[in-house]
């Protein structure tokens, strides 16, 4: 028999609050076209989008992710010091270490939870939901803090007419807690590996280090360019039309519900056409509600979800108790999808 006392934690989770953070500055497709040979009707039919928020150098990650978690504790009607854990999900915090989760935490006035950093692209949202489910469940935490933030402009190459509209910058939280019911589905994630080539940075920080020109990218004035991220953007489309449609159905199996039972549809915030594919594929009823954030924030990789999420609820397109769909997916490959109820 084993002498490990078994765990005492609540008998399920729910998200409870959620914020978001947007920096102030709104870039139209008008400056994007300033650095590469498209035009404004050529973006929006092929991402949706028509405008996004890039940060000042004052809306560090840090920064951002404080002014979306004091909402969303606010939301939840917690205390700060009620915090046990704060995961942070994000792939441009440019310090190998600490975790900036370290440095959140302490600005929030959490106390001395668990914290900590993961790096699971556009799918870290649901990753870290995940994650912060778990501890709610087995014990170790009676409030998690889930953060997705980016500063993808530090990671744009704005020469690349494949990639320079996309990205935008912004974070968006969530306080999750202990549930009586069940409010967190199960969630279907996983990744493939073999398709990791089809988003990447263009550079490792190492060969940036080492200095080595014949390995860097160059700008058309002979510099070396900072890394970006790039992506084959027709390889990348089509995996999350077909692929992705089929994850999003397994998640409401997994739940135990159908397109039906659904209030809400709220996709990582990657593409519009993606997103009209997917609802298309799902055969989503009329009343659903489908996120479409993408059009004025772009993507956001991480904090799309929870961005998306909050403006659904700030402007009453989605309403507390709501059933809601949710699924995140990009570099790796990676995904993660579960059905929620909102806050």
């Amino acid at each position: 028999m084993s002498k490990i006392k078994p765990s005492k934690g609540a008998p399920y989770a729910r998200i409870m609050g959620v914020g978001g953070y947007r920096p102030t500055r709104v870039v139209p497709n008008e400056v994007i076209l300033e650095t590469i040979d498209s035009s404004d009707e050529w973006i929006r039919s092929r991402s949706g989008i028509a405008t996004r928020h890039w940060a000042s150098d004052e809306e560090t990650v840090s920064m951002m992710s404080v002014e979306a978690s004091g909402k969303a504790i606010a939301d939840a009607g917690i205390a700060p010091e009620q915090i046990g854990g704060v995961i942070v999900s994000t792939v441009s915090h440019f310090k190998q270490t600490p975790a900036v989760a370290t440095d959140i935490a302490h600005k929030v006035g959490a106390g001395k939870p668990a914290a900590f950093d993961i790096s699971a692209g556009c799918a870290g949202f649901g990753y870290g939901l995940t994650l912060a489910k778990g501890m709610i469940v087995e014990g170790s935490a009676e409030y998690v803090l889930v953060i997705g933030v980016e500063r993808l402009s530090d990671l744009t190459d704005l020469e690349d007419r494949a990639t320079a509209f996309l990205f935008g910058d912004g974070a968006g939280a969530v306080v999750v807690g202990p549930s009586q019911e069940p409010a967190i589905g199960p969630t279907v994630w996983g990744s493939e590996g073999d398709k990791s080539e089809t988003i990447k940075q263009t550079v490792s920080w190492n060969d940036l280090h080492i200095g080595d020109v014949s390995k860097l990218p160059l700008n058309e004035r002979g510099e070396v360019k900072f890394p970006a991220i790039t992506q084959e953007g027709q390889a990348v489309f089509r995996w999350a039309v077909f692929e992705m449609a089929k994850v999003a159905q397994q998640a409401l199996e997994a739940a135990g519900i159908t397109s039906e039972d659904l209030d809400v549809f709220i996709p990582h915030q990657a593409n519009m056409r993606i997103i009209d594919s997917m609802v298309k594929t799902l055969k989503l009823p009329e009343h659903v509600t489908v996120a479409r954030d993408v059009e004025t924030t772009g993507n956001t990789s991480a904090a799309s979800i929870p961005l998306a999420m909050e403006r659904l609820l700030a402007t009453g397109q989605a309403k507390s108790g709501d059933t809601a769909l949710i699924i995140g997916f990009g570099a790796g490959l990676v995904y993660a999808a579960s059905v929620v109820t909102l806050p």
